[in-house]
């Protein structure tokens, strides 16, 4: 029997049963009487198998009750089971939605705008090409490599919902087969755009990261998800997606190197997502690749941090100002209310 709000499905196996009794049958002199076993009679009381049409004429035979009368009994049972249990999976649907953003999903364009509860999860179903929301928490659904500021369950599923339109948006990005090898030898081409503009490198940083195989797309922040990038396989290439959440100059490109950084370590596509150690990795080589170590420890050394040498600093190494100063905010060289006027705050299109 399968129950939910408004339906009720019974077996063709209950009126069975109260034929028997009425009868005074036992269910092993039945299982003879049909020439079955007693295991599949038990299982067709039960509802656990269904009752065929040669079942029908059997009992037909066997109890006098035309065979019409139990393939319909079958036919009702079977509708049944479908709504009820299409009803409990939209009232479970129902729930997991409330977890999502969809208010700044809408609000965004991703999803349109929805009033009753029943017809938000179809507009969630369809935005996210599943059959219940459920499925979201399937590790096939979400081999997501990440740069978040915190992780909770509210920022998990808004996550999800962001790296889902990222994916919607890649959709419409060309891309060259993955080519891991040209990604790596580009890096220094990439650092050198640190100093343009962003109408001056979006362009250039999408079409050099296409021809690798990675669809670059920009999305605006979700409240709560504390999300700063995120990078996943999708078919024949792979999304990076960048949050336009606090885009400081050094938070965008270390964001964007932390993300090629897992493409680049085998990060991307694993099936438990990144860990720690993962994470840790991809900081270390997105820092690297902006400030070489060995550079930065240099500069260290010479403890003179005005801001006459941290643009000279920069220069010598072909950077933004910005990325000297966030780094050197990070490491503990300066305080963080110290030299932000170096920081260029970033306008890019989403």
């Amino acid at each position: 029997m399968v129950r939910s709000r408004s339906y009720i499905a019974t077996p063709p196996g209950a009126t069975i049963r109260e034929q028997l009794n009425d009868r005074g049958l036992t269910q092993k002199e039945f299982a003879v009487r049909m020439d079955m076993s007693e295991k599949h009679i038990s299982k067709l009381i039960n509802g656990d198998v269904q009752l065929t049409p040669e079942t029908a004429v059997r009992l037909e035979m066997v109890l006098g009750v035309p065979a019409k009368f139990w393939n319909n009994l079958e036919a009702i049972y079977r509708e049944k089971i479908v709504k009820a249990e299409a009803e409990n999976a939209m009232d479970a649907d129902i729930e997991l939605a409330k977890q999502l953003p969809f208010r700044e999903m809408v609000k965004f364009g991703w999803v349109p705008e929805a009033k009753e509860d029943t017809e938000k999860v179809t507009t969630l179903r369809k935005f996210f090409g599943v059959v219940g929301l459920s499925i979201l928490g399937n590790e096939q659904i979400t081999r997501i490599a990440c740069r978040r500021l915190a992780i909770t369950e509210k920022s998990d599923m808004a996550l999800i919902a962001w790296a889902q339109e990222a994916k919607n948006e890649a959709r419409d990005i060309r891309t060259a087969p993955i080519n891991m090898k040209e990604l790596i030898s580009i890096m220094p081409e990439l650092r050198k755009m640190t100093v343009l503009e962003p109408k001056e490198f979006c362009p250039q940083l999408k079409k050099c990261l296409a021809d690798c195989g990675i669809a670059l797309v920009f999305l605006p922040h979700l409240r709560g998800s504390f999300l700063q990038g995120a990078s996943f396989p999708d078919g024949n290439k792979i999304v990076v997606g960048l949050t336009a959440r606090g885009k400081d100059a050094d938070k965008f490109w270390f964001s964007l190197f932390h993300e090629l950084a897992h493409i680049v370590l085998g990060h991307v596509g694993q099936p438990h997502g990144t860990s720690e150690e993962d994470e840790k990795a991809a900081d270390k080589w997105a820092g690297d690749i902006l400030i070489p170590h060995e550079d930065l420890e240099a500069f260290k050394r010479n403890k003179e941090y005005s801001e006459r040498s941290v643009l000279q600093f920069a220069k010598v190494q072909g950077i933004a100002p910005g990325i000297v100063v966030g780094r050197m905010q990070l490491e503990g060289m300066i305080q963080y209310s110290a030299l932000n006027h170096l920081k260029e705050q970033y306008e890019i299109a989403v």
